[in-house]
């Protein structure tokens, strides 16, 4: 296909993004599953419930615009998956694996950050002002998972994770309370 318009390439990165959102509902269990922080875990149950709904929102985009969703493999979130998938497969502190299962899932949650600003702000230029509203709200959401699994980071893996020897070594500001 000849990216000549602004709507092809449009509609080309939705499908990007509805096969990215097709693979994460496929990894979003594995991840639940991998994680030892019961908090973890049910973030990630809840933001599979939230993918679903992600999908359906593409559906309906696609469905406006008379347009197959399938046709491509978004191979971004391959990588970003397979990045996480070698933490899940790594052996060591639980509370460690956890950190580095919240910072695989964050660059997730960046990648698609992106992309959904991408393509709400191309949706309201091209006059897709419905698509628009359901690409904005699956982009808030996405932002607030992320700012969610931010949250359990700070709050609860992260410092759980700091051993004796490195909390001795921080800096007296960034050492547990």
């Amino acid at each position: 296909m000849k990216l000549d318009t602004l709507r092809k390439l449009y509609v080309e990165e939705l499908r990007d993004v509805y096969n990215a959102e097709n693979q994460l509902l496929k990894a979003l269990p594995k991840m639940a599953k991998g994680a030892s922080s019961d908090e973890l875990k049910q973030a990630f149950e809840d933001h599979l419930e939230q993918t679903q709904g992600h999908v359906e929102r593409l559906e309906e985009i696609f469905e406006a615009l008379e347009e197959k969703p399938t046709g491509k493999t978004c191979k971004a979130m391959k990588g970003l998956i397979e990045e996480g998938s070698e933490i899940l497969q790594e052996e060591g502190e639980e509370s460690v694996l956890d950190a580095g299962i919240i910072a695989a899932a964050q660059k997730v949650e960046h990648y698609e950050i992106a992309t959904y600003g991408t393509l709400r702000t191309w949706a309201n230029l091209l006059g897709e002002d419905e698509a628009a509203d359901l690409l904005q709200q699956t982009l808030d959401e996405e932002g607030e998972a992320d700012k969610n699994l931010n949250e359990l980071a700070e709050e609860i893996v992260n410092p759980d994770a700091l051993s004796e020897s490195e909390e001795e070594a921080a800096p007296a500001g960034s050492r547990r309370r």
